[in-house]
């Protein structure tokens, strides 16, 4: 492809008279170039295409999909095509995007921010930011209401992120939370950063919360609260919120489980530790900035915290917590009950409204499906419901059973008729009858049908 200045030139000299040759060698170009530049066949500055444009099949998807909801990112809507069998980069991708002109304009997202932001530097394993994401209309299935909850947590100086669903915002499901994620991430930095959140610190003051504070000091870090209104000050998890909404949350199919959905979470985090960087002129990854931070272990077992949910006994006498079923006595159907167990223990204890423990049970492992019964469980649901049965003869469903004496009397009265009981008939007047076969007892002659 020649430039525009080779074209330029080529023209001038062959306004004086150069040969297309001499030309050629001039610019060290081919001859078959120059002529098509000089015949016009060819515009400087514009490649012709090689082939068909590999984009071409997919149009009619992205216009479909950028339709539906126009602010979906490049980046994901690249991930499905991905998988629809489109191959190129994602610039590629996004200037096709562009040519086509593809995503619908949206004129308020055009208002300019306007808004400095400062750059914070994070030494490697240094910080740990926390933040809670509410994901609105999660599956029916789910069971957890209007959102699901996802904490988000993030490496502030290489910028990786794991995050982990639950289904609540509550202290236990925090710590739950909050160690699952430190064991993704490979260990704990020496800062964890939060908001104000509740479970946390007290909004009012910031200070840590008595509860809070024994946690931090199991996993051996300084707890940071940021100050009110500085969200800015965990912009790196904050980042991390926005692709686990635009990026794997918009994406969740309607029929998916709990587990589904956080096996795809995982797999996005993990494929975008593969992200560039630049770190003081170098190109780099994520997952190489990852390596530098020098994590510190965590402890073997989790911050015991205590866990107290409530769950619905069915008519089987069975309770369900987190993908398994454990039996309780009988005669608990429909009840309510609170499901106990401390973070990191073996056993589990289901308790009534009451306060009575009515069941101790080992826990399963979460999401495995497996039905824990008591044999003293089974023997009692199972003389309960043989006692509810009886040893008398069933009814008869094809036994003749006309209407009886009492169902006429009422029948009768409905239809207005008078009743005296079972021997009551109905009497006719035969009179008007008589009349008549009395006027018949001669043959009609001519002159009578005359008259």
């Amino acid at each position: 492809m020649l430039s525009l200045e080779e074209d330029v030139e080529a023209q001038a000299l062959r306004d004086q008279g150069w040969s297309i040759s001499a030309i050629a060698r001039h610019l060290g170009r081919d001859r078959k170039t120059i002529r098509r530049y000089l015949s016009g066949e060819q515009e400087p500055g514009k490649r012709k295409p090689a082939g068909p444009d590999p984009f071409d099949p997919f149009v009619a998807y992205c216009r479909t999909r950028l339709a539906d909801d126009p602010h979906l990112w490049a980046s994901t809507l690249l991930d499905e095509l991905a998988e629809l069998g489109y191959r190129g980069g994602y610039s590629t991708f996004t200037r096709a995007l562009r040519r086509h002109q593809l995503r619908p304009h949206c004129e308020p997202c055009q208002v300019a921010r306007g808004r400095d932001v400062a750059i914070i530097a994070h030494p490697p394993g240094d910080e740990t930011q926390f933040d809670w994401v509410e994901l609105p209309n999660p599956p029916a299935d789910w069971g957890v209401g209007r959102h699901a909850h996802l904490l988000v947590g993030a490496l502030a100086y290489s910028g990786r992120w794991r995050g982990v669903l639950t289904e609540a915002e509550d202290f236990p499901h925090l710590i739950e939370a909050l160690d699952a994620v430190v064991r993704k991430l490979g260990g704990t930095t020496h800062d964890w950063r939060f908001d104000r959140m509740a479970t946390v610190c007290y909004p009012s003051t910031g200070r840590l919360t008595a509860a809070f504070a024994q946690a931090a000091k199991h996993y051996g870090v300084r707890s940071v609260v940021c100050p009110p209104r500085r969200g800015n000050r965990k912009g790196v998890v904050e980042k991390a919120n926005h692709s686990a909404a635009q990026r794997w949350w918009r994406t969740v199919a309607d029929d998916a489980t709990i587990a589904e959905a956080q096996a795809g979470l995982d797999r996005l985090a993990v494929k975008l530790d593969d992200r560039r960087r630049v770190r003081d002129g170098e190109p780099t990854t994520v997952a190489a900035l990852a390596a530098e931070e020098a994590l510190r272990p965590p402890p073997l077992v989790a911050f015991p915290a205590e866990f107290d949910v409530t769950r619905i006994v069915t008519p089987q006498a069975l309770v369900s917590f987190r993908g398994n079923h454990y039996s309780v006595p009988p005669g608990l159907g429909g009840a309510a009950v609170q499901v106990r167990h401390r973070l990191g223990a073996d056993e589990l204890r289901i308790v009534t409204a009451g306060g009575a423990t009515v069941a101790l049970h080992h826990r399963a492992l979460d999401g495995a499906g497996r039905l824990i019964r008591d044999d003293g469980h089974v023997a009692a649901l199972e003389k309960a419901a043989l006692g509810a049965f009886t040893t008398d003869r069933p009814c008869t469903h094809k036994t003749r059973r006309p209407p009886s004496a009492a169902a006429l009397a009422e029948a009768a009265r409905l239809r207005g008729l008078p009743a005296t009981g079972p021997a009551a008939h109905v009497v006719i007047d035969l009179s008007a009858y008589a009349a008549t076969a009395a006027k018949l007892d001669s043959a009609p002659t001519k002159e009578s049908r005359k008259g």
